[in-house]
């Protein structure tokens, strides 16, 4: 995967960061709720724009 394709991925997944933080914010009303979905994600990403190895 190339460079501005890894930078566009990630970007990608700030979407589901701010409106997924905010309803899980808003439907269980916890703070550790939220960090642990973004930390979720933020894994996520890592594994999918890191290099591969060969």
């Amino acid at each position: 995967m190339d460079t501005p394709r890894r930078i566009g991925t990630a970007i990608d997944f700030a979407v589901p960061a701010i409106v997924g933080g905010g309803l899980i914010q808003y439907f269980s009303e916890s703070w550790s709720a939220v960090v642990v979905f973004e930390i979720l994600l933020l894994v996520i990403v890592i594994a999918v724009v890191s290099p591969k190895k060969d």
